[in-house]
Formats: C-alpha cells, structure tokens, sequence
C-alpha cells in the first residue's frame, strides 16, 4: 500500500470557494496533541442534513468521533457562519479527510495536553526554607599532615569532612567539635564554591562544639537565623542541611521523634542532655550542619546517629540550640569555655554496680584540685596498702543534696553550677557519711 502523502500546512491557505483572499484563519498548535490514534468511522454520525448546515448535534458527533479533526471543525465552526459557509464546508472536507489519514483515534485519548508542573502549599514551604537557607551552610575539610613513606615529603591529606554553618559575619563557623579533631589544617567551602582556610577559635569536647573563622567578604556570609530549644514539641517538622558523603548541600526533612535524650560526647564521655531525637536522615558528613523549624530557624546541631553499619537508621540526634549558643558565646569571647569541676577521676559505672553500692568511687583526687584542696582532708583516693590489698577511696552519694548514683548525675549536676560556686559533696567513705565542702575551679586549658 503507498504511503499517504504528507499534507502541509501551506495547503490549506489556499482552499477557497471563491477566487477572492480568504478569511484569514487562526493558527492551529498540534504539538500539544501527542497521544493521537485512529477515530472510529464518522459516517452513521453524520445526518443527512445539508453540507452547509451544521446542527449542535451533529457537532457533538464529530467532535466525539473524529479527534483532530473534530478539534480542526470544532474551530472553524466558532466563527460567523453566515460569511464563511463555502469556507468551512471545504476546510471540513479535508479535515475529515485528514482523519482518515489519521486512523481511529480513542476519543478519551484524543487530547492529552501535559499540565503544567503545581507543588503544593507546604512543598513551595521546603522549597523556600532550602533556598533561604543554604547560603548560611558551609562544607569543611579536615587536612592532616602525612610523610610520604618512600620520597619523605610531607603532605597534607585530607583525613575526614563534615558541615557547619555561618554564625555571624564576622566569619565564625560552628560545627562539631569531632569534625576538626585532629586536624592540622582547615578548609571551609561556601555556598558559591570559594573555599577559605580556617583557624580555630575555640572548642568544648565535652559538648561537641566548635568555633572557625574565616577571613571572607561580609557579602559572602549568610547568618542563620537562631531560634530556640525550649518549647519543641515531639511531632513538629524539621530539616536538615549538610553534605553527607561529600554531597553538595542535601536536603532531608523528618519529624522530632523524640526530646530530653541523652548522649556521651564522643571525644570526653561525658553527657550531652536534652539532646533533640529525629528521624531526619543524618549521615556521616551531616555532622555539624543545621537542623531547622518550618520558619527555617536554627534549633539544633547534627552530632551523632544511632546505627551499626554508620548510615542513617532513622535515629539521629541534634544538640539544641539553647545549650550551644551559651557555648558559642564564651567560645568567640574567651575562646574557652569556663566550666566547673571536682577535680577528680572516678572508676566506670559497672565497677561500683559490682560492688553492690550507688555512687561515683573516686579513684584519684589530686592535692592541687578542688577536692584534694578541700577541708577536712578532703576527698579521699582509692589506693592499695603495702599488702597489696585494694583500699576503696569515697563513693560520692550526693551533691548539694541531689542523688548521685553514676557518673552521668555528677556531670549533670555539675553543668547547673557556677566556676567558685561552692558545693557540699558528701560521700561514703568505709563504714559512715561524710559532708565535704568543696569550691569548684575552672577547667584546665585544653590545647
């Protein structure tokens, strides 16, 4: 069977029954028609009417039955038929020679326009919250120095990354404090792809915060708007933003799952608490980014993830902001952070658990801290006779008359009180209570 022949569209300018111009006709788009097959045969719809009078029924028909070409009629029909009558009976003619051409064409399937993309309230809400917020997000990579074992050049390697945020634009980025442990060079990569080197300002390893600066344009540096910690509520919206696995600025939404949690900073042991749960995926290199509200405020730090295999478990744990900001402040002030201590060491949590009693056994008190310096002999050590018999020092019950069953409620105690607070500690010491007065002192400097 011969193929059809092409019709072009220059064709059907020149169909007229009347050797004058004709009426110029609209323009006709049929790239929108992508779905076109064969209609079904049009002739039982026709009515024996004459070939210049078109009934509302007779319209429906072909519309209904010839696709396209229903569509092509369907146009011409909508203008004066009193002027073009000789016109649209032979723009008609081809037309419904065009859908035999054309084949059956499914009415249902006749015109499949694609619409246009529409995202919903709170999509447009997540779309605005990551482009508002992504300037404020920074890429940092931790360098150390290795020695080449063969040439004995030294080099510098980059040994892990992380995220961070700009805090204000005086150019001082927070992140964790695991983020830049053991880095002899910093590297922190804006938004815009310009990279800076950084310095230190200052850390808190028990809190797993920690200060840069860099020396950027003030137009490159972006704040993040602060919030607050306090009043979060299990169940409302948060997003994170980081870099997981050296992906640039990746967005991943979740609820808070959980609040008042508790983890061990990972550089020191020591608690962090009120610790924000979420089921937002956190990944390695989202450690450090901001976890934000719906109004796209600062409420927390990415710290840490609870899973085996290292990848997100839908667990992941943000310190609040409440508790970092306090840090933040003294770390750009100070560049340390003054918080109090006993000034001992105490023996793990099972150890005491075994023997059978609930406190902290001190295992060294020192003369020249807090507790060694306190009156009444102070605290007592634990040490060994000349026998070699194990001797316990004091188990600490209480302080300031809170319970004390491990080492996490001495910390936490602790963190409520104040450098030359003076607090009374009783313990357990042999057989009977004592009450020990004890001024508390900075903590040592840290390099």
């Amino acid at each position: 069977m011969a193929a059809s022949p092409l019709i072009s569209s220059s064709h059907f300018l020149s169909l007229s029954s009347k050797p004058n111009k004709p009426t110029p006709l609209p323009l006709l788009n049929f790239s929108h028609y992508k779905s076109l097959r064969p209609p079904k045969p049009i002739s039982a719809s026709l009515s024996a009417s004459s070939p210049t009078t078109f009934t509302n029924n007779n319209r429906s028909k072909l519309l209904e039955h010839s696709g396209l070409c229903g569509f092509v009629l369907d146009r011409l029909l909508s203008f004066s038929l009193k002027n073009l009558q000789p016109v649209v009976v032979q723009w008609a003619s081809l037309a419904l020679a065009l859908s035999v051409l054309v084949g059956n064409v499914d009415p249902s399937a006749a015109f499949v326009v694609t619409p246009a993309r529409k995202l919903q309230s709170d999509e447009l809400a997540t779309v605005r919250l990551f482009q508002e917020n992504t300037p404020s997000v920074v890429y940092i990579t931790n360098l150390a120095v290795r020695q080449d074992a063969f040439t004995l050049d030294v080099l510098e390697v980059p040994q892990g990354s992380g995220s961070g945020f700009v805090w204000d634009k005086d150019g001082h980025i927070v992140t964790n404090y695991h983020v830049i442990r053991g880095a002899s060079d910093l590297r922190v990569t804006l938004a815009d792809q310009s990279t800076y080197e950084a310095r230190v300002v200052g850390f808190d390893q028990d809190k797993d915060v920690a200060v840069l600066r860099v020396d950027a344009p003030k137009d490159k540096l972006r704040p993040i708007p602060v919030g607050v910690s306090a009043d979060l509520l299990v169940g409302q919206k948060v997003y994170a933003i980081g870099n997981p696995f050296g992906l640039d600025h990746t967005l991943t939404t979740g609820v808070i799952s959980g609040l008042r949690r508790e983890i061990s900073s990972a550089a020191t042991g020591r608690p962090i608490q009120d610790v924000i749960q979420t089921d937002a995926a956190i990944n390695p290199g989202n450690s450090g980014g901001p976890l934000l509200d719906s109004s796209g405020s600062l409420i927390g730090i990415n710290t840490a993830i609870y899973s085996p295999s290292g990848a997100s478990s839908g667990v992941g744990f943000s310190i609040p902001v409440d508790t970092v900001s306090g840090i933040v402040d003294q770390l750009v002030k100070f560049g340390k952070v003054t918080r109090p201590i006993l000034g001992i060491k105490f023996a793990p949590d099972q150890s005491v658990e075994q023997l059978g009693v609930s406190g902290v056994l001190v295992l060294d008190a020192p003369a020249n801290g807090p507790a060694g310096k306190a009156v009444r002999i102070g605290l007592q050590s634990t040490k060994r006779d000349a026998y070699g018999r194990l001797i316990l020092g004091d188990i600490i019950t209480s302080v300031n008359g809170k319970k004390v069953t491990n080492g996490s409620d001495l910390y936490r105690i602790l963190d409520q009180c104040k450098v030359g607070d003076q607090v009374t500690v009783e313990v357990l010491r042999g057989d009977h209570k004592e009450k020990v007065p004890v001024i508390l002192e900075p903590k040592p400097d840290e390099s």
